[in-house]
Protein backbone atom coordinates (compact mmCIF):
# COMPACT_ATOMS: atom_id res chain seq x y z
CA UNK A 1 0.00 0.00 0.00
CA UNK A 2 1.39 3.41 -0.86
CA UNK A 3 1.86 5.95 1.88
CA UNK A 4 -1.25 7.95 2.65
CA UNK A 5 -1.00 11.34 1.00
CA UNK A 6 -1.80 14.27 3.27
CA UNK A 7 -5.21 15.75 2.45
CA UNK A 8 -3.76 19.25 2.57
CA UNK A 9 -2.23 18.46 -0.84
CA UNK A 10 -5.79 18.15 -2.14
CA UNK A 11 -6.35 21.86 -1.55
CA UNK A 12 -2.80 22.97 -2.35
CA UNK A 13 -1.51 23.63 1.16
CA UNK A 14 2.13 22.80 1.90
CA UNK A 15 2.30 20.84 5.19
CA UNK A 16 5.92 21.89 5.77
CA UNK A 17 4.73 25.44 6.45
CA UNK A 18 2.50 24.34 9.33
CA UNK A 19 3.23 23.02 12.79
CA UNK A 20 2.48 19.41 13.64
CA UNK A 21 -0.63 20.48 15.54
CA UNK A 22 -1.82 22.71 12.68
CA UNK A 23 -1.32 19.87 10.21
CA UNK A 24 -3.32 17.51 12.40
CA UNK A 25 -6.18 19.99 12.79
CA UNK A 26 -6.17 20.70 9.05
CA UNK A 27 -6.19 16.98 8.18
CA UNK A 28 -9.11 16.37 10.54
CA UNK A 29 -11.03 19.32 9.09
CA UNK A 30 -10.40 18.24 5.49
CA UNK A 31 -11.29 14.61 6.18
CA UNK A 32 -14.53 15.70 7.85
CA UNK A 33 -15.41 17.93 4.91
CA UNK A 34 -14.64 15.19 2.41
CA UNK A 35 -16.86 12.75 4.29
CA UNK A 36 -19.67 15.33 4.40
CA UNK A 37 -19.34 15.96 0.66
CA UNK A 38 -19.45 12.22 0.00
CA UNK A 39 -22.53 11.84 2.20
CA UNK A 40 -24.24 14.67 0.31
CA UNK A 41 -23.44 12.88 -2.94
CA UNK A 42 -24.87 9.61 -1.65
CA UNK A 43 -27.99 11.45 -0.45
CA UNK A 44 -28.47 12.84 -3.94
CA UNK A 45 -27.92 9.40 -5.45
CA UNK A 46 -30.58 7.82 -3.23
CA UNK A 47 -32.98 10.78 -3.34
CA UNK A 48 -35.74 8.79 -5.06
CA UNK A 49 -35.40 5.94 -2.58
CA UNK A 50 -35.72 8.36 0.33
CA UNK A 51 -38.75 9.97 -1.28
CA UNK A 52 -40.47 6.61 -1.87
CA UNK A 53 -39.73 5.54 1.71
CA UNK A 54 -40.99 8.94 2.91
CA UNK A 55 -37.85 9.65 4.89
CA UNK A 56 -37.46 13.07 6.44
CA UNK A 57 -34.07 14.82 6.51
CA UNK A 58 -33.15 13.33 9.88
CA UNK A 59 -33.98 9.80 8.73
CA UNK A 60 -31.93 10.35 5.56
CA UNK A 61 -28.95 11.46 7.64
CA UNK A 62 -29.22 8.42 9.92
CA UNK A 63 -29.45 6.09 6.92
CA UNK A 64 -26.46 7.66 5.13
CA UNK A 65 -24.40 7.65 8.33
CA UNK A 66 -25.17 3.97 8.94
CA UNK A 67 -24.33 2.94 5.38
CA UNK A 68 -21.53 5.39 4.62
CA UNK A 69 -18.63 2.92 4.48
CA UNK A 70 -20.75 0.47 2.52
CA UNK A 71 -21.61 3.22 -0.01
CA UNK A 72 -17.95 4.17 -0.43
CA UNK A 73 -16.91 0.54 -0.92
CA UNK A 74 -19.72 -0.05 -3.41
CA UNK A 75 -18.66 3.07 -5.31
CA UNK A 76 -15.10 1.74 -5.48
CA UNK A 77 -16.42 -1.59 -6.73
CA UNK A 78 -18.58 0.14 -9.36
CA UNK A 79 -15.42 1.44 -11.05
CA UNK A 80 -14.30 -2.19 -11.51
CA UNK A 81 -10.75 -1.15 -10.63
CA UNK A 82 -10.83 -3.14 -7.38
CA UNK A 83 -12.55 -6.21 -5.99
CA UNK A 84 -13.33 -6.71 -2.31
CA UNK A 85 -10.15 -8.75 -2.04
CA UNK A 86 -8.23 -5.93 -3.74
CA UNK A 87 -9.66 -3.42 -1.28
CA UNK A 88 -8.60 -5.71 1.57
CA UNK A 89 -5.09 -5.96 0.12
CA UNK A 90 -4.81 -2.19 -0.42
CA UNK A 91 -6.03 -1.36 3.08
CA UNK A 92 -4.02 -4.20 4.66
CA UNK A 93 -7.20 -5.45 6.30
CA UNK A 94 -8.44 -9.03 6.61
CA UNK A 95 -10.76 -9.92 3.72
CA UNK A 96 -13.51 -10.88 6.17
CA UNK A 97 -13.55 -7.37 7.63
CA UNK A 98 -13.90 -5.74 4.20
CA UNK A 99 -16.66 -8.22 3.29
CA UNK A 100 -18.51 -7.33 6.52
CA UNK A 101 -18.21 -3.62 5.71
CA UNK A 102 -19.46 -4.17 2.16
CA UNK A 103 -22.44 -6.17 3.39
CA UNK A 104 -23.30 -3.59 6.02
CA UNK A 105 -22.74 -5.98 8.91
CA UNK A 106 -20.01 -3.74 10.30
CA UNK A 107 -20.89 -0.05 10.16
CA UNK A 108 -18.18 1.27 12.46
CA UNK A 109 -14.68 0.63 11.12
CA UNK A 110 -11.68 2.16 12.82
CA UNK A 111 -10.75 5.68 11.81
CA UNK A 112 -7.53 4.37 10.25
CA UNK A 113 -9.42 1.86 8.10
CA UNK A 114 -12.00 4.44 7.05
CA UNK A 115 -9.17 6.79 6.06
CA UNK A 116 -7.56 4.06 3.93
CA UNK A 117 -10.87 3.27 2.23
CA UNK A 118 -11.49 6.96 1.48
CA UNK A 119 -7.91 7.24 0.18
CA UNK A 120 -8.55 4.33 -2.18
CA UNK A 121 -11.86 5.89 -3.24
CA UNK A 122 -9.98 9.10 -3.93
CA UNK A 123 -7.59 7.24 -6.23
CA UNK A 124 -10.37 5.65 -8.30
CA UNK A 125 -12.72 8.65 -8.40
CA UNK A 126 -10.28 11.45 -9.17
CA UNK A 127 -12.84 13.60 -11.00
CA UNK A 128 -15.13 13.56 -7.97
CA UNK A 129 -12.30 14.65 -5.68
CA UNK A 130 -11.21 17.36 -8.11
CA UNK A 131 -14.71 18.82 -7.88
CA UNK A 132 -14.63 18.51 -4.09
CA UNK A 133 -11.22 20.18 -4.00
CA UNK A 134 -12.64 23.22 -5.77
CA UNK A 135 -15.63 23.40 -3.44
CA UNK A 136 -13.62 22.84 -0.25
CA UNK A 137 -10.90 25.28 -1.31
CA UNK A 138 -13.48 27.97 -1.97
CA UNK A 139 -15.09 27.30 1.41
CA UNK A 140 -11.79 27.35 3.32
CA UNK A 141 -10.66 30.55 1.65
CA UNK A 142 -13.93 32.36 2.35
CA UNK A 143 -14.43 31.32 6.00
CA UNK A 144 -12.99 33.21 8.89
Amino acid sequence: MPATEPLCHLVGICPAKLTKEENLILEIELFTRICEELKDGFKAKYKNYFRIMKYNAEMENVMIEATFVRCVINDILSTEEYTLDGIAYYTQTPEEVVHELAMGWNTSPSAALLRKIVELHRSVRRELYNAMREKISATILTTE
